[in-house]
């Protein structure tokens, strides 16, 4: 999974391509559950980009999308928000993708 680098890059990806951004911290227990089933995930919806948001590093950025739970997820296409999953509750890889498949609908 790519790291978020920057604000910039964050709203160049946004707008261009499909992509899924997952809110996420180091010290978040519910998040590193989930770290060990992401690459399947992402294998498996391999239309998508995935990319890591750490929510400490980009405190300002998750204020602005009301992303104030991790692990939290919010997928784009071209500038538009398809769906996000945003909740501070532990996610489960059925939950992220079924998630994922409610976008393409």
């Amino acid at each position: 999974m790519k790291k978020l680098e920057s604000a910039e890059q964050f709203n160049e990806m946004r707008s261009n391509g499909k992509h899924i951004f997952m809110f996420s911290a180091d010290w978040c227990p519910d998040c590193r559950v989930i770290e060990p089933i992401l690459p399947k995930i992402e294998a498996k919806y391999s239309e998508y980009t995935f990319i890591y948001v750490d929510r400490d590093q980009f405190i300002d950025l998750c204020i602005e999308l009301d992303v104030f739970g991790i692990p939290s997820f919010i997928g784009y296409r071209d500038g538009q928000e398809l769906g996000r999953f945003v909740s501070k509750d532990r996610k489960t890889q059925e939950e992220i993708e079924n998630f994922i498949q409610t976008l393409e609908q």
